[in-house]
């Protein structure tokens, strides 16, 4: 049976992408020291607890009831110290000092009254002195503000009725679309029995991971090391083809076929003139000829070449019966017009023509029935022009997987979000978004996953609902916090088919396979490090989906290239960025991008256009000399 949705409680997303926290008490007496600041020192303990902000860093701070000051305090945490939400507490009554109302609608630029309703109504259930308070509440750039009462209790109970729909306001604020999306998606999907809206509370995923006993994690990795053709071999193993599915011609770019594609008739399906000029009877030779009219292109034209007779024709229009030839207008001249030039009625052949000049017979391009296209093609423009040449509208293709791109980390914010210590910017899930999409891959953005067994089996779960392939940069190291592989083999029961591969950059890349809901699913743990993480996308990730999507070619272009200059080799197999170039003697020309090519390093990868494949150092081989030729995996399109 349904539950009614009177009984069900509010939606609530018990992971929040909240990074920055403020609170602040506005109170004379607890800033001159007169008083303990129990509602801030109770609010703190409150959101600490609470599991929205489960990973956000709570700062504190103390004002008088000075309004210019709370005023300052406003602006400067949420212009320049990027708190995403500011809870302050005090000075809501209606004492003569009780301005931090009036300084907050001072300093917002939006009204968020709702909340300051709910809050209202909700304390009027409690009490009939809540009809005393004046909260604010309003939006700052991407900063929720929020007044809560002064007192203890109050301010601790305002916060309880907010916190339903706190994490999504600070989603949206954010722009995080992924997180929005996701939400508004349960929430179409609940069902009502009355017809009206509710929103189920989803309980995260509780992992068995134990994250505690940080003390006896393992010292040393528990995976055997693996070569990289080893590594790429088993990844190949498992990527397996996809199903088929029928398209329309205008939107299988970049598929390939699963099927061979032949012409429905001929091309050209009539003889057409190659010039403009005049289709005659070789019979006749030079000399004049009475011209009969016309045949130009798109129009059937119902004149028959008669001996001694012509009729003009335009390029690709049909040569009428009778003519077996076609002679340029060049090699001719006209004799008799009529109607002031707008007619001809006679012009001199002055080239003999031979036995089918400038014809193109039926079929001489395309025959009937003939294969135009074989299955296992990729369709560029070209092809894509050749099946509306034959008529070929619907073609089966082999379906593309869609990967889900997440990262990982407690560290990482949203490229639009201002840094607060200790916080970096997520470059990783735009550069690999990136990468697929020029490949013309499918994805989803599956944002920002924190270093939690709980929220990182929440995430991946749901995002095994969305997507065949995902891939996640981070947590794959052996760092107290690297939780990926955990949450992988003892949540989900995957297979880990390897985690550790003999290269530089990418050492940490693993690679599992794991079934969810009857489907198998492929799962990339990509290192956190920038260029690890594009350099293992590249060598791993690429090659899987081509396979997967069909692609008899799957693995990237490999080039030899000239050292510009030497290099150091590394006692790992290296993959060092460069650009390449084409000297006169037609050579390619390998130019490293800086001797600085730490995994870190994004500028390394700025400019380079492919990979130089270093072997590793031996006793014998230390340093490549300029000039040594060396194997270069092309990146993308080399121009």
């Amino acid at each position: 049976m349904g539950v009614s949705c009177l009984q069900r409680k509010p939606f609530v997303r018990e992971d929040c992408s909240l990074e920055v926290c403020s609170l602040f008490t506005v109170s004379d007496s607890c800033f001159r020291g007169e008083a303990e600041d129990a509602s801030g020192s109770s609010l703190k303990s409150q959101v600490e607890a609470a599991e929205v902000f489960s990973d956000a860093e709570v700062i504190q701070g103390l004002v008088p009831d000075e309004r210019d000051l709370i005023k300052g305090s406003l602006i400067d945490w949420s212009d320049h110290q990027a708190c995403q939400l500011i809870l302050t507490t005090g000075g809501t009554g209606f004492a003569p000092r009780d301005v931090t109302p009036e300084a907050t609608k001072a300093v917002i630029e939006k009204e968020a009254s709702s909340l300051s309703c709910v809050m209202l109504m909700e304390s009027l259930k409690v009490t009939p002195l809540a009809a005393l308070s004046r909260s604010v509440c309003g939006i700052r750039g991407r900063t929720l503000i929020v007044n809560l009462p002064g007192s203890k209790k109050g301010a601790q109970e305002c916060l309880s009725f907010l916190l339903p729909v706190i994490s999504h306001a600070v989603d949206l604020l954010q722009d995080h679309a992924c997180e929005v999306k996701a939400l508004h998606q349960k929430m179409q999907q609940s069902d009502s029995m009355d017809g009206r809206p509710c929103h189920p509370k989803v309980q995260r995923q509780k992992s068995l991971v134990d994250e505690t006993q940080i003390a006896l994690r393992p010292r040393e990795s528990d995976y055997p090391m693996v070569s990289v053709d080893e590594a790429l071999k088993t990844v190949l193993q498992y990527a397996n083809q996809g199903g088929t599915h029928r398209r329309n011609f205008k939107d299988a770019l970049g598929f390939v076929l699963a099927e061979d594609v032949f012409s429905q008739e001929p091309l050209p399906p009539f003889p057409a003139s190659i010039k403009d000029g005049y289709a005659v009877i070789v019979a006749d030779g030079t000399g004049r000829r009475r011209v009969l009219g016309d045949s130009t292109a798109g129009v059937h034209s119902l004149c028959e070449v008669l001996p001694g007779c012509c009729v003009r024709v335009s390029t690709g229009a049909v040569v009428p019966p009778g003519a077996n030839a076609v002679v340029q207008v060049e090699d001719t001249a006209l004799l008799k017009d009529a109607d002031s030039g707008r007619a001809e009625l006679e012009v001199m052949i002055m080239k003999a023509p031979v036995l089918n000049q400038d014809i193109r017979p039926i079929g001489s391009d395309i025959q009937q029935n003939e294969k135009v296209l074989s299955a296992g093609m990729c369709l560029g423009p070209s092809e894509i022009g050749l099946l509306a040449t034959v008529g070929v509208t619907q073609v089966l293709c082999y379906t593309k997987p869609t990967v889900g791109v997440m990262s990982t980390g407690n560290e990482l914010v949203e490229p639009g979000q201002k840094l607060s210590r200790g916080k970096i910017r997520d470059s990783n899930r735009s550069t690999l978004l990136a990468c697929l999409r020029e490949q013309g891959i499918p994805t989803v953005d599956l944002g920002i996953a924190r270093d939690n067994a709980d929220a990182l089996l929440s995430q991946i779960l749901e995002a095994l609902d969305q997507v065949d392939v995902i891939v996640t940069s981070g947590g794959v190291s052996m760092g107290e916090k690297d939780l990926v592989k955990d949450v992988l083999r003892i949540d989900l029961n995957a297979m880990i088919r390897f985690a550790r591969v003999f290269m530089k950059p990418g050492k940490p890349t693993t690679f599992t396979t794991l079934s969810h809901n009857g489907k198998s699913k492929l799962f990339f743990g990509l290192p956190g490090n920038p260029v690890s993480a594009l350099v293992t996308c590249n060598l791993y990730v690429l090659p899987a989906i081509r396979k997967m999507s069909g692609f008899a070619k799957f693995q990237s272009t490999v080039i030899k290239a000239k050292l510009a200059s030497a290099i150091t080799l590394d006692p790992r197999p290296e993959y060092h960025r460069c650009i390449l170039s084409w000297g006169e003697d037609g050579l390619a020309l390998a130019e490293s991008t800086g001797c600085n090519q730490m995994s870190s390093r994004l500028l390394s990868v700025r400019s380079s256009n492919a990979l130089l494949m270093l072997p590793p150092k031996t006793d014998e081989q230390q340093v490549l000399t300029a000039g040594q030729m060396v194997d270069a995996m092309v990146l993308g399109t080399v121009i």
